[in-house]
């Protein structure tokens, strides 16, 4: 396909992206175009060089610490290996205590602890959905997942089960008396609500009357006092609503006809550029900003079906009730957004700079991103601080996030707005970031919203970093391993020190199997006693459950208490988890490389051949599993960090490799649009990608994944 380039001070920009820019972004936003190209173009040249520096360093900074695991691979010293990495500036000089400053966040980062949904913004339907996520049924996500059992005659089936129904009522009802409980009485007793003097007053069936143990939790309604049809109430900062409807399902069957239990639950989104999408071009990067666009000014739509019928699903609105004292309450009907760029890495044809070269894709990301979210600053549909949100991913140590604090700087003065209007979210998944994490917080410390961990890809750096130190660990064993826990702590330190709490989101990591919602429920509380006010999950229905636990613990309180622990230490940190003399079998050898192959294969087969970045991905067992470029990353890097040390024969992965290709193709035969791996090995791209990132993941930039996979997706799209 020929492209079409428009020229601008030596530079080229593909007319598509120019022109979406020009008749779709600008419109209304008061940019001066030609100021706008001139300076964009301008700086993506100066801050391009920058950009190539920085990506030069990590090269020296690896070269140098392979050299050091090779010639001390015998005498291995943590204190030597700790100031080794002092004299080369990986650890770099830890200064002064310090408190963040930044100003206009919302209270959704603030002061709100809860779910944080991570959704690709390619697609506009999964966008919208965790858009509007922001408020949940109770009832709906136990009823649809396993945190009902299906014992006794309470399975799914076609038609409403009662026997089920009548389990998640009883889990309502418990929830509601942990979190709300009543002066006497339970929940399970109360047969009427009406309001009464500003109070919410509860009928039991013996007649008698109660109140809220906390009658202030009460906030509001919907409907008459004497019948109303919503109940409003507060909780750790968080809203339910328990719907009355006698002619529901339901409510016409419930003692005090309450058809439902809806909680305010995906605090904040993250609408994803970066490991969830396979964006490789122009038109996949116009596809994403699109939808972004669209998402600021609150006109996103998307058509689909539903029992038979078309529906056209649209962006919530906020949602309307009576306050106890009789004055209008608004509430937000839709998760607070953010987005997520790429990092340093990769570059996008979609510009041609000066010297030839394509321009960096976080460069491209931020300005295009931050024009499209211009447009909430008149609706403010999102932001009522006038505040844009972006997670910036993939960031190695402190000149990295300064010079994405420079970025930003360029963008602001670009499209004139205030200093620190953008506000950053740092990924602490790289580890010369973990070790230097205090001093990356002080390089944005005016703009900082957010810290996140990100165990997978986090991981994938620690294989990568430590490639020469011997084998590493099994798989599943890295979350026992010392450096995890230590890491995990190390966040929320270092967070709390910097003064984040009340101000700015500390979070966790993803929750990867969706349809393992009672294992969920009975883990991710961790999250929220660890001090993360918020934390990933894959599902709307997965943010609704998930929000009972901040229902149940009050984060802000936590937080107080561990400020006051003993510190994670950088030792445990740096303990490299490899295995010493393994002495496996074959069996279990084989075994974990076909674990690795497989997930592989089922996630990349999709990205190159389908342009698919997120999806769930059976595994070797059959459990359906979030797949993304981080675990890609972590299962490439492992089976080529045993390559190396000769754990197992390059002959022996690639027969894996066919016998996995040929279990993926099984998996994926209901699907019309799949084309087969298995006796095309010769011709298929998503094979070879996958054998690539396992041959030649040693010489891979950081272990990433992405330069592999985006030249194969640009030649599968050419041809």
């Amino acid at each position: 396909m020929n492209k079409k380039y428009i020229s601008l001070a030596g530079s080229k920009i593909d007319e598509n992206l120019y022109n979406f820019v020009n008749n779709e972004v600008a419109p209304e936003t008061g940019i001066d175009l030609k100021n706008f190209w001139d300076q964009f173009i301008t700086s993506a040249n100066v801050l391009a060089k920058k950009n190539k520096s920085l990506l030069e360093k990590r090269d020296e900074l690896q070269k140098k610490i392979d050299d050091w695991h090779i010639a001390n691979k015998d005498s291995f010293s943590l204190e030597s290996y700790k100031n080794f990495l002092r004299e080369i500036e990986y650890i770099v000089e830890e200064k002064d205590s310090f408190k963040i400053e930044t100003e206009n966040v919302d209270n959704e980062i603030s002061t709100i602890a809860g779910p944080q949904l991570v959704v690709p913004i390619d697609n506009a339907r999964y966008a919208l959905n965790a858009a509007n996520a922001r408020w949940g049924s109770l009832y709906d996500a136990l009823y649809g997942t396993d945190a009902i059992s299906d014992e006794n005659g309470s399975e799914k089936t076609k038609s409403y089960n009662p026997k089920r129904g009548a389990k998640v009522i009883e889990k309502g009802r418990a929830f509601l008396n942990q979190i709300v409980p009543l002066e006497k009485g339970s929940w399970s007793e109360v047969i009427n609500l009406f309001i009464e003097k500003s109070n919410l007053i509860l009928e039991l069936e013996n007649k008698s009357k109660t109140y809220l143990k906390n009658k202030e939790k009460f906030i509001g309604y919907n409907g008459l006092k004497d019948n109303p049809s919503t109940i409003l109430l507060k909780n750790n900062h968080l809203h339910l609503e328990i719907s009355i409807d006698p002619k529901h399902v339901i409510g016409k069957e419930d003692k005090a006809h309450i058809s439902d239990i809806i909680i305010e639950s995906a605090i904040s989104t993250i609408m994803d550029l970066e490991d969830s999408v396979a964006a490789v071009d122009s038109e996949d990067k116009i596809k994403c900003y699109r939808n972004w666009l669209g998402i600021m000014k609150g006109s996103l739509q998307a058509e689909m079906e539903k029992n038979g019928k078309k529906i056209i699903r649209k962006l919530n609105k906020d949602r309307k009730y009576i306050s106890n004292k009789d004055k209008e309450i608004s509430l937000h009907g839709r998760s607070l957004i953010l987005v997520r760029n790429v990092g340093h890495l990769m570059k996008n044809p979609s510009i041609t700079l000066n010297d030839g070269s394509e321009i960096p894709e976080g460069i491209l990301d931020a300005f295009i991103t931050v024009f499209c979210a211009m447009h909430d600053f008149k609706n403010k549909l999102n932001s009522r601080t006038g505040s844009i949100y972006i997670v910036k991913p993939k960031m190695h140590g402190p000149e990295e996030v300064a010079f994405a604090d420079e970025i930003f700087a360029h963008v602001e003065k670009t499209l004139k707005l205030k200093s620190n209007t953008i506000k950053i979210g740092i990924m602490d998944e790289e580890r010369r970031t973990t070790v230097n994490l205090k001093e990356c917080i002080r390089q944005a410390k005016k703009r900082i919203a957010f810290i996140n961990t990100g165990f997978l890809d986090r991981t994938g750096d620690e294989m990568h970093t430590s490639f020469h130190a011997g084998p590493m660990i099994f798989k599943a064993d890295m979350k026992k391993s010392p450096w995890l826990l230590a890491y995990e702590n190390w966040n929320v330190d270092v967070g709390l020190d910097c003064g984040f709490s009340g101000k700015a989101q500390i979070g966790k990591g993803m929750w990867a199997m969706p349809d393992k919602m009672k294992d969920m429920l009975d883990q991710k509380a961790g999250h929220p006693l660890a001090g993360a006010n918020c934390a990933w999950v894959p599902s709307p229905t997965a943010a609704t459950l998930h929000a009972t636990h901040y229902h149940k613990i009050n984060v802000f309180e936590q937080q107080k208490e561990l400020s006051s622990r003993e510190k994670a230490n950088i030792d445990d940190i740096l303990t490299i988890p490899m295995a010493d003399r393994p002495n496996w079998s074959k069996e279990e050898i084989y075994k974990e490389i076909e674990n690795n192959a497989q997930g592989i294969l089922g996630y990349v087969v999709r990205w190159i051949d389908q342009g698919i970045g997120c999806s769930k991905v059976p595994d070797i067992n059959n459990v359906g599993l979030m797949e993304d470029r981080a675990t890609l990353r972590i299962s490439s890097q492992h089976i080529a960090n045993w390559l190396h040390h000769e754990i197992c024969s390059k002959e022996k992965v690639l027969e894996i490799m066919k016998k996995m290709a040929k279990v993926v193709d099984g998996q994926n035969s209901s699907d019309k649009n799949y084309v087969p791996m298995n006796n095309n090995f010769e011709n298929s791209k998503s094979f070879q990608a996958a054998c690539e990132l396992v041959f030649e993941g040693k010489n891979q930039p950081s272990g990433y994944t992405e330069p592999i996979l985006h030249l194969r997706r640009l030649e599968k799209k050419s041809a």
